[in-house]
């Protein structure tokens, strides 16, 4: 694979918690994983991280380290199933405001260094629509929104849409049902948020597919393996393939460096804006 070949950000976050954002993380990751592509995944969620919960890895260091020099971006990443590169979270990214010239300088330059290593970064966020949520979701190139079959799903979802359309000019969201009963109830979840877009916010809404409802997910969790590697023919485990492949074919960014720097970068200013 060419080395300059464009790095694809892709931040999955949801509004609220318990949609099971983190789970499509990093099953989407490893289906991405197995078809080849360099994955690196990020987790986000400074204040409970669980990605390396739910692979049952143990990191020895995480991102602060890098910030404080300690040591490299590379040395931070733990390998997972599929092959997959998992940076653990850091709590000390919660205090991205407060970083200095030279902790902005070291994380821009640990990821540069990374660019040509990897194909896709995968940025599991955290529930909610703090500054830290806002800041990576906007660094990213593409947004997966994740909802499920709950009142409070929608209406979180449509909160840190609005909030992005409003406060930040972005308009193009991608939509994940997860766990539905059936593909209709999936479609119907994604007409549901997509109707009250369209009614008050300039955005445009595109509808990836759904996961249905799978007990093999809390099984796969509870023995801390990928769902795609403990049950890998489930319903829940094409379904995420079939994502997975969709994804494959979404536009690159035009950059031959990638999006990587300008992820990084935007994170930055983002995270320094004073909201």
């Amino acid at each position: 694979m060419s080395p300059t070949r464009p790095v694809q950000v892709i931040a999955v976050t949801g509004g609220k918690g318990g949609v099971g954002k983190s789970n499509i993380s990093v099953n989407l990751s490893v289906a991405l994983a197995k078809m080849r592509r360099r994955v690196v995944l990020l987790d986000a969620d400074l204040g409970l991280a669980n990605i390396d919960v739910l692979l049952g890895i143990k990191a020895q260091h995480n991102l602060a380290d890098v910030l404080a020099g300690t040591c490299s971006l590379e040395e931070v990443m733990v390998t997972g199933p599929g092959g997959v590169k998992v940076v653990p979270a850091s709590s000390g990214v919660q205090q991205m405001a407060a970083l200095g010239p030279q902790e902005h300088a070291a994380l821009i330059n640990a990821f540069s260094e990374l660019s040509n290593q990897l194909d896709v970064l995968i940025v599991d966020t955290a529930a909610g629509i703090s500054d830290t949520v806002v800041s990576f979701v906007r660094a990213s190139q593409e947004v997966l929104v994740v909802v499920c079959d709950e009142p409070s799903s929608i209406t979180d979802a449509y909160a840190l849409i609005k909030l992005l359309n409003k406060e930040y000019d972005m308009f193009r969201f991608r939509v994940v049902a997860n766990m539905t009963r059936s593909a209709q109830e999936g479609q119907a979840l994604y007409n549901k948020l997509n109707m009250v877009c369209e009614r008050f916010l300039d955005v445009s809404l595109q509808y990836v597919g759904h996961v249905p409802f799978d007990e093999n997910v809390r099984k796969a969790v509870q023995r801390q393996r990928p769902l795609l590697e403990y049950a890998p023919n489930c319903k829940a485990s094409q379904a995420i393939r079939s994502m997975a492949e969709k994804i494959d074919q979404w536009p690159l960014p035009s950059a031959a460096r990638g999006h990587l720097e300008f992820f990084v970068e935007r994170l930055l200013q983002s995270a320094g804006a004073g909201y």
